[in-house]
């Protein structure tokens, strides 16, 4: 089983920009490394952790429909999403913090993707797709779906899994603001990648993204202390929820290009902390992130929709 250090969430948007910064570098450099392909296989990675009913157009094609019934014994549709390192579990904190990052990529280097910049924008409508039936409903947020231990200590196939698919959510009466707050920059970030291509699809990514965001805002608490069971020691988020709503409200910014939520930034700054300057940036701490993505929006009016 993938180390969790090591998963789908860390990996593989890091070897993306990676791969994207070096194509951009301004002076020849000896081919050593194919980092063309490496872009290429970047984004395959997702269609192989795809959940639910694959499309015709399926690249990996050993993979087949699984997961059919997710959410059914909670009676909601949670069909689709990715599925997580290699295991058979949906999570929502990674796979948002995912999206928002395969979106920001296309945001800022869609124009030097090439011909894989229809597959990058795939893989974020895949996740959004699901993302937005997890918040289809007023007030809830679900936010994962399976049994952590009973998959981790079984390993079979997506497509054979006879596991629990157990649903757990977050409410009014059990707060999330880290796993909501992440899911809301995740649909603001990916609003943004639709505008220029699917203007009613960006809309409703938007104007969930809102929705989203103030109930995270309003039932502020750790989505660690109302789930810890299911979630810890997996995604337990040990840096607070404090710089997910930051985030959120950052991408929202950039999104909606209001300036409630710049303002909502500096008003917010000494209680979630907005001034830390913590270096690393993960799906747990978004800070690095958060101060560059600020500082970016600072300097320079408007933002880029990374259409070729």
């Amino acid at each position: 089983m993938a180390p969790k250090s090591f998963s789908f969430p860390g990996i593989f948007p890091a070897l993306l920009a990676a791969s994207l910064a070096l194509l951009l570098l301004p002076t020849p450099i000896i081919a050593v490394h194919d980092y063309h392909d490496a872009l290429r296989k970047s984004i395959l990675f997702f269609e192989g952790q795809r959940s639910g009913k694959l499309p015709p157009d399926q690249r990996v094609k050993w993979r087949r429909d699984s997961a059919l019934r997710d959410g059914s014994t909670a009676g909601v549709d949670l069909t689709g999403g990715y599925y997580d390192a290699g295991d058979n579990i949906k999570f929502g904190f990674p796979m948002a913090f995912t999206t928002t990052l395969l979106a920001w990529s296309i945001i800022d280097f869609g124009r030097n993707m090439g011909p894989e910049l229809k597959n990058a924008v795939k893989a974020v409508k895949w996740s959004t797709d699901y993302l937005l039936k997890a918040t289809a409903k007023p007030g809830v947020v679900y936010v994962q779906v399976g049994d952590a231990y009973s998959d981790h200590s079984c390993w079979e196939r997506p497509e054979d899994m006879d596991t629990l698919r157990t649903v757990y959510k977050i409410d009014n009466a059990h707060p999330g603001s880290d796993v909501a707050g992440e899911t809301a920059a995740a649909l603001a970030a990916a609003s943004i990648v639709f505008r220029s291509r699917d203007s009613a699809y960006s809309r409703l990514l938007l104007n969930r993204a809102v929705r989203v965001f103030n109930f995270a805002d309003k039932h502020r608490g750790a989505y660690s202390s109302s789930l810890h069971a299911a979630v810890c020691p997996f995604y337990c988020d040990v840096n607070g929820y404090q710089d997910e709503l930051l985030w959120a409200a950052a991408w929202l910014h950039k999104a909606s290009r209001k300036r409630a939520y710049r303002e909502y930034i500096v008003k917010n700054e000494v209680v979630l902390r907005a001034g830390d300057t913590i270096n690393e940036f993960g799906w747990d701490n978004k800070h690095a992130g958060i101060n560059v993505l600020i500082s970016k929006y600072c300097l320079c009016a408007g933002s880029a929709d990374g259409k070729s």
